[in-house]
């Protein structure tokens, strides 16, 4: 074989960090979804997109001339039937005051006819007036007395059914007064306004153009910080945990990230993860941008590593050609590689540190037991 044609590495002893390399993408780090709760055509639009806007700022106006119509014919019949329950209502509060007028008068009769009921009780005794007044006076007396029985009878049996009807009324009228807010919210809803202060972004929208119920119409991105998305491969699913850290670099500067939710869907042969920054986030970063990720397995610690390249398709680690110390041959070796990262693999057994090891691809060699260099 011709000696420069090979790449040919050392094998080191050096600290070593699994990791894998993913691609992130950076999302704001809370969103406001916008969604058109009613259809409509699209009247006016106030804003553009990409607009720093506060919460309550108008974003567009939808018209529906069917729906303002209806919203406004059942708030009519609502108004309607609200003021036919008040009427109800005073009724039954007229009725009380009626009765208790009713218990006053009678309270008052008969305070004059038990009056009235002793003194003739006394000249009666006393043989003044004849036996008939006093019958007379007796009569009046007992039957006053019992007709304000009864009436205290019926003032109870009244009061304890206004009450009834008029807590009935109550829950009906408050009902309908959230029905009322509810249909007032329907056609508010015609209005679209920022949810929360933030940028308004993936929004589109054109005079005359009909928005039907439930599409999206944009975003708030909130201006709180950033995260990232990423996709990793799904034989790593068990190996992936909440809180696990990545990191990246960026303007020369590392920057440190964990792992905050997985979505455990796998699409493709991968799942998404959600990133946050544990500290600063580059103030730079835009959303949307792509940078690569390290999603960090092991913390560093001492190994016997060897540089990555084409041998291990051809070999998948179980063995390597080494390079005599004479420079003019190589053996075949048998090895053990254990943990790998996006520049090294991890020699568990078969190599020392210091010796040549050929790193490119096998494909030509034939498996063959020596390769001999020419001079």
């Amino acid at each position: 074989m011709n000696k420069d044609q090979l790449s040919i590495a050392t094998v080191i002893e050096d600290k070593f960090q699994e990791f894998i390399p993913v691609d992130g993408i950076v999302f704001p780090k809370n969103t406001v979804y916008i969604d058109a709760v009613t259809g409509g055509i699209v009247e006016e639009v106030h804003v553009e997109d990409g607009a720093i806007l506060k919460k309550g700022d108008p974003i567009l106006k939808l018209m529906n001339a069917n729906m303002e119509l209806s919203t406004m014919e059942q708030e009519t019949r609502m108004l309607d039937a609200i003021n036919n329950l008040q009427n109800t209502k005073i009724q039954l509060e007229q009725s009380r005051f009626l009765r208790e007028k009713e218990m006053a008068n009678l309270t008052y009769q008969l305070q004059q006819a038990t009056i009235d009921y002793d003194r003739k009780k006394q000249l009666y005794e006393n043989h003044v007036i004849a036996i008939k007044d006093y019958e007379d006076a007796e009569r009046n007396f007992l039957g006053l007395k019992r007709q304000l029985e009864l009436t205290r009878e019926l003032q109870k049996l009244d009061s304890v059914f206004a009450y009834s009807q008029i807590r009935q009324i109550n829950q009906s009228i408050h009902r309908m007064g959230n029905n009322l807010e509810l249909l007032r919210k329907t056609i508010e809803n015609l209005n679209i306004k920022a949810p929360a202060d933030g940028k308004l972004s993936s929004f589109s929208a054109e005079i005359g153009e009909i928005k039907q119920v439930g599409e999206h119409l944009g975003q708030m991105d909130m201006m709180d910080g950033y995260k990232l998305k990423a996709r990793i491969d799904e034989r790593y699913i068990s190996r992936v945990f909440v809180s696990q850290e990545a990191e990246f670099n960026f303007n020369k500067k590392t920057y440190k990230l964990k792992i905050s939710k997985i979505y455990t869907d796998v699409v493709g042969g991968t799942f998404e993860v959600d990133l946050l920054f544990i500290s600063e986030h580059p103030t730079s970063i835009k959303r949307g941008q792509t940078v690569q990720l390290r999603v960090i397995f092991s913390s560093a610690s001492d190994a016997i590593i060897v540089k990555r390249g084409g041998f291990f398709q051809e070999t998948g680690g179980n063995w390597i050609y080494v390079v005599d110390p004479s420079g003019s041959f190589a053996q075949k070796r048998e090895i053990s590689i254990g943990r790998q990262n996006t520049r090294y693999y991890e020699v568990k057994g078969g190599l020392d540190p210091g010796e040549n090891v050929i790193v490119s691809s096998y494909k030509s060699f034939g498996g063959k037991d020596k390769l001999i260099f020419r001079n």
